[in-house]
C-alpha cells in the first residue's frame, strides 16, 4: 500500500473495499469495544425486536469508511480529522458490504481533502451515508503488512530472547530516524512493516 499526497489528489478519485458480514467480526468488535446491547449479539433478544434479528454495530459498518481511507485513499500515513454519519439501513450477518469514498474538494494549501463516504449492502442500497475531513500524509508511505500470525502473536510464542532482540531493533531504527530528520531530504518514502489483513477490493 502506498499513501497518496495532495499533490496527486483530484476531485472525483475514488477507492472501495467490499467485507462480508460474519458473527465472528462482530463478536470479536462487541468484546473489543464493550458494546454489549444484545440488538448486536443475542438472537432471542433481537427476535423481538423490529429487525427480526441481530444487526451489526453502526461503527462497525462505519469502521470500514476509515479502512477505505487508512488503506486505499489517500492511504497509509492518512490522519481522519472528522466524519459525520447518517445510518439508512441496518445491517445484519451475512450482508455484503461495500464501503466507498470519493474526493469532493481538495485543499491543498491546508493538506486537507474533503469525502463523500458511502456503504452499501449486496442490494445495492445505501445503508451509511456521510462526509469525512482528511488530512493526507505530506510524505509517500508505503506500507508493508507481515503475513498472517507474524507479529505481535509470533513475537509473544517466541519468548524473552526474541523480545530483546526486537527491542534492540527498534533502537537501531530510533537511531535512524534521528539520523535522517537531520539531514534534509532523507526518508522522503517511509517503508513499515506491521501484522493485519486483508480484507477488501480496490476499484
Amino acid at each position: 500500500m502506498i499513501g497518496i499526497t495532495i499533490d496527486r489528489l483530484e476531485v472525483g478519485d475514488s477507492a472501495q473495499i467490499t467485507r462480508k458480514v460474519v458473527h465472528a467480526d462482530i463478536a470479536e468488535f462487541v468484546d473489543a469495544v464493550g458494546d454489549y446491547n444484545p440488538v448486536h449479539s443475542d438472537r432471542d433478544y433481537a427476535a423481538g425486536t423490529m429487525f427480526k434479528e441481530p444487526i451489526a454495530p453502526g461503527i462497525w459498518t462505519a469502521g470500514l469508511i476509515s479502512a477505505v481511507i487508512g488503506t486505499r485513499l489517500p492511504g497509509p500515513g492518512s490522519i481522519y480529522l472528522s466524519q459525520d454519519l447518517k445510518f439508512l439501513k441496518p445491517v445484519k450477518l451475512g450482508d455484503i458490504v461495500s464501503a466507498r469514498v470519493e474526493v469532493l474538494e481538495v485543499n491543498r494549501d491546508k493538506n486537507r481533502v474533503r469525502m463523500r463516504t458511502v456503504c452499501t449492502n449486496q442490494r445495492g442500497e445505501e445503508v451509511l451515508t456521510g462526509e469525512a475531513l482528511v488530512m493526507p500524509s505530506k510524505t509517500e508511505v508505503v506500507y508493508t503488512r507481515a503475513e498472517e500470525g507474524g507479529g505481535l502473536l509470533a513475537l509473544w510464542a517466541l519468548g524473552p530472547w526474541a523480545w530483546a532482540a526486537q527491542g534492540a531493533a527498534a533502537w537501531a531504527m530510533l537511531g535512524w530516524s534521528a539520523v535522517a530528520s537531520a539531514v534534509p531530504g532523507a526518508g522522503a518514502a517511509r517503508a513499515v512493516t506491521a501484522p493485519g489483513r486483508a480484507s477488501a477490493e480496490t476499484t
